[in-house]
């Protein structure tokens, strides 16, 4: 595992009923929801781009992506979702989230490895794995999130 033994801070966000976390240091903002433009022919976990003052940013569906279930927005929670905007590698890619949690301080000795499937996402996604009190936050892994070829396709979208 990658994670170095100092603390650092993951940005969480809700997807169906878990948690995720994020590097902070791999999220450039986070933004309301707002209308995706669809591209054709994009890989089916590809919702469209957005323009995003001026950058044409592709937006990814990590629900289609992993095959979770939406989470079911009440009515005081409609304002809770979004898009957390990534820098991989130099580009930008949203992805769309169910509800942003918080920004946390995690230890990397307190970073266990995955199981070796964890709530139907495969552990190549996967950080690495932090208990909580209320349960668990699955730390992912932005650049693993996508092969290189797909990373391509992605950007060329741009």
């Amino acid at each position: 595992m990658a994670v170095q033994d100092s603390q650092f801070q993951l940005v969480t966000f809700q997807l169906g009923d878990e948690i995720y976390g994020v590097n902070i240091m791999d999220v450039k903002e986070i933004v309301k929801l707002q209308n995706v433009r669809v591209i054709p022919n994009a890989p089916y976990y590809v919702e469209g781009i957005i323009n995003l003052r001026g950058e044409i940013i592709p937006i990814i569906d990590l629900h289609k992506r992993f095959r979770i279930q939406v989470l079911q927005n009440q009515e005081e929670d409609d304002l809770d979702g979004g898009f957390i905007i990534l820098n991989i590698d130099g580009s930008k890619i949203g992805i769309i989230i169910d509800r942003v949690a918080r920004v946390v301080s995690v230890k990397g000795e307190d970073v266990k490895e995955p199981p070796q499937m964890l709530s139907g996402i495969g552990t190549e996604y996967i950080e690495g794995v932090i208990r909580e009190d209320n349960g668990y936050l699955i730390m992912l892994n932005t650049r693993k999130l996508f092969d290189g070829k797909e990373l391509q396709k992605i950007i060329e979208m741009q």
